[in-house]
């Protein structure tokens, strides 16, 4: 019986032999990885702003009390 090393190293060296053989997967993978890079680190300071930035605490706690008793 294998143990779990050899076990985990033979899953790892699939998925590296997969990933080099592979010719459209992995331009595939760029476009992905770019596109995450712009959803995450670039679309968030547009629109994800911080809405309570500048605030002291309390008016912090004030605020999202009312927005919760609110809903």
């Amino acid at each position: 019986m294998k143990t779990s090393i050899q076990i985990i190293t033979r899953i790892f060296n699939f998925y590296i032999e997969g990933f080099r053989n592979m010719t459209w997967g992995r331009t595939l993978w760029i476009i992905i990885l770019i596109k995450l890079f712009i959803m995450f680190a670039i679309l968030r300071f547009f629109f994800f702003q911080p809405v309570l930035g500048g605030m002291e605490e309390t008016e912090k706690q004030e605020i999202v009390a009312k927005k919760l008793l609110v809903r």
